[in-house]
């Protein structure tokens, strides 16, 4: 094993686009009003859910999870784009403790938001399939036992990869082709055998995609089949409806994360990554107060009564 600090490499360039030199302002202001508007509408749904009796149900506790995560997962990447879009190219430095954190934090948040996408499929699956036991078997001590487990897996997860980070040495180029820090970027700079990293990235990063996706699965084959029994085309609406917004949130963050980590590489890969990495940590965060609101009757009922109590004081 190698031992990283006897590595010569104390910090990293960040390209941040680099490849777009003379549109860094207008990435600046494209990111920075992205960021704004996915931190605004994730804190209002957390605001909505908290303050609005109504929607203390199990789908928007697990929902209102989803935008705290939201919240945190941009955070960690936006603020620092944000700064290097300021700076001239040879400027954009991070330490490598900093990288490191970053990458930390990047991995835990990612795979709370896969459980916490599944979480949301499996309430679904049990308020459609079985809703007679759905207050029963959704309480919340077992919602919260849920959460606690999300974020104990996801926790071990980020340790287990930023170790197997560390144990790599960095000699070389300290040139990072990434808006952030980013595991598979960063360890194609060591000098290190990186086959035991490349290893476990995929087989550990494919239970940790494909499972809750296997599960989002199930629960959605299931919930199928009971709307087919239903009789009326109402009825049928109805019950899809209320599993629309979030079949749309899970094809795009799943399709995108796909994409990036399981398609062969070629050589504009690293490109294809960024823009990858921009959909489902930049993108998806922010659009996703508002395709899980736009046609949600009880989040449009609760918003007006909550504007109406802060209009008359």
């Amino acid at each position: 094993m190698t031992n990283f600090s006897f590595s010569p490499v104390t910090e990293f360039i960040l390209s941040t686009f680099g490849d777009l030199h003379d549109f860094q302002l207008v990435l600046f202001v494209v990111f920075f009003f992205i960021f704004l508007i996915g931190v605004t509408g994730n804190l209002f749904i957390i605001t909505l859910i908290f303050f609005s009796i109504q929607l203390h149900e199990p789908m928007y506790f697990f929902l209102a999870n989803l935008s705290f995560v939201d919240i945190c997962l941009t955070s960690v990447t936006v603020p620092f784009m944000l700064r290097n879009f300021l700076l001239d190219a040879n400027k954009r430095l991070i330490s490598f403790g900093g990288c490191i954190t970053q990458i930390y934090f990047y991995l835990v948040l990612a795979n709370v938001e896969d459980f916490l996408l599944a979480l949301m499929a499996y309430d679904r699956y049990v308020a459609i399939c079985d809703p007679l036991h759905y207050t029963v078997v959704m309480n919340r001590r077992f919602r919260f036992k849920l959460i606690v487990i999300c974020w104990v897996l996801s926790t071990a997860d980020g340790v287990l990869h930023t170790m197997m980070t560390l144990r790599l040495s960095y000699c070389g180029s300290n040139q990072i082709d990434h808006y952030m820090c980013e595991m598979v970027p960063l360890i194609e700079l060591s000098c290190s055998d990186t086959t035991i990293n490349e290893l476990v990235i995929f087989s550990e990063g494919s239970i940790d995609v494909f499972c809750p996706f296997l599960l989002i699965l199930a629960s959605y084959v299931c919930i199928i089949f009971a709307i087919c029994k239903i009789r009326s085309a109402t009825g049928r609406r109805k019950v899809f409806s209320t599993c629309s917004s979030h079949l749309v949130v899970v094809t795009f963050y799943f399709g995108t994360i796909t994409f990036m980590y399981f398609r062969p590489s070629s050589s504009d890969s690293l490109t294809k990554d960024r823009i990858t990495s921009v959909m489902y940590t930049i993108l998806t965060p922010m659009l996703n107060p508002f395709i899980y609101t736009l046609r949600n009757q009880d989040v449009q009922e609760a918003s007006q009564r909550l504007f109406a109590r802060i209009r008359h004081g």
